[in-house]
Order: structure tokens, then sequence, then C-alpha cells
């Protein structure tokens, strides 16, 4: 039976018996999490961002880059202007001086990968490190061989103790063949297998918040 973190005791863990595991006393607790799109990270009620709150270090790989296929980094309720936080739902732009447009003019202007690491650290995930594969959006089993290659480096030749896998509980489309992937690592480096319930499941089951407001 493998341990959970603390904590975290809902989410679903595998334990691959046959594979060998390092034993010995854990200095951190880091995951190596794997997400078809940064839309499951950052929508509302993540089932991905709850678990991931619960580890010491993070590295997260996004497969598919919405921005350079017609998408984006899922926008964010809140902005820094000048280093003090700034809520964009909320502000009136015929209030603001220039200085502060120009300011959130160059927030737009970043680079996909300065946006995602905004969104992660204002979800409390200071010691996450993202990273993107680039491929399209609908992405599907051909993807699989570059997943298990970048895991496998985010994972390191010899991992120490502590060291989790987490992946969505999906068997079908892009969630799927990253599932895949991830069993697949899992069982390679004999590490314990998180299970995140992703953006699919959530709707099936009606875990989604209500759309507020008329159109």
């Amino acid at each position: 039976m493998v341990a959970l973190p603390e904590g975290r005791a809902a989410a679903h863990a595998t334990s691959f018996a046959d594979s060998p595991r390092r034993t010995g006393p854990v200095a951190a607790r880091r995951a190596v999490a794997v997400a078809a799109s940064t839309t499951e990270l950052l929508r509302p009620q993540s089932d991905l961002a709850r678990i991931l709150e619960s580890f010491d270090e993070i590295d997260l790989l996004i497969v598919a880059d919405e921005r350079e296929h017609g998408g984006g980094v899922v926008p964010l309720p809140v902005a820094r202007v000048g280093g003090a936080p700034v809520d964009l739902s909320t502000l009136d732009l015929d209030d603001c001086d220039v200085a502060v447009l120009d300011d959130l003019e160059d927030e737009e202007e970043d680079d996909p990968a300065a946006e995602l690491d905004r969104a992660i650290a204002a979800l409390g995930l200071p010691r996450a490190r993202a990273h993107r594969l680039g491929f399209a959006p609908g992405f599907g089993g051909e993807a699989e061989p570059d997943i298990v290659a970048a895991m496998s480096e985010l994972v390191g030749f010899d991992p120490e103790p502590g060291v989790y896998c987490l992946a969505p509980a999906a068997a079908d489309g892009p969630d799927g063949a990253v599932a895949r992937a991830a069993r697949r690592i899992a069982q390679v480096y004999g590490l314990p297998l998180l299970s995140y319930r992703c953006l699919e499941l959530a709707v099936v089951d009606g875990e989604l918040p209500a759309p507020t407001g008329q159109h």
C-alpha cells in the first residue's frame, strides 16, 4: 500500500509491486505531474491544483500548447501592476493612468511560458516548474513517446525517495494518452502514481460550478 501525501487521501494511488523502488528517508515530496493542457490546472475546482498543494516541489509537464495552436493560457483574475495585485474583473480602465495601462500591456506581450509561470504562482505553487511540449490540442497516442521521454527526463536517472507521478484518471482522448504515458513511467521507475480527476470527469459528475450572469 502506498502512503499518500499528507492531507490528500482522496487522491487515487497505484503501486507497481513488480518494479523496484528506492527506500529511505524522504527529504521532500516531489511531484512529476503531467496534464494535457493548462486548462486542467487553472480551471475552477481543479483536482490537479488541489493535490499539488501538498507537495514540496513540483515539475509540471503541459503537453498541448494552446497559445501556439489557436488558444491561450486560461486568463487570470489577478495581475500584478508595479508589484501590487490588481483584480482585473473590477479594474476600471477609465480610472487608470497611462503607466498602469502600459504595465498591463507589457503583461499581455510576455511569452506564454512567463504567463504560465505567473498563473502557477497565483495558485500558490511557488516551487512549481512548468515544462511545455508544444503539441496541438486534440493529440492522441502519437504523442505518448514524447510524453514518456519528457517525463523520464523530469524524473531523473535515479529518482530520490518521495517522488510521485501525477496524471489524469482518464482512458480516452488526450487525457488517456497522458495517463498511459505516466503509467509507463511509474512502472519503469517503480514510482507511486496518483490520479487526479480531469475536466471530462468533473463535467460528467456535475462538479463544476454553474455559470453566473445572463447572456
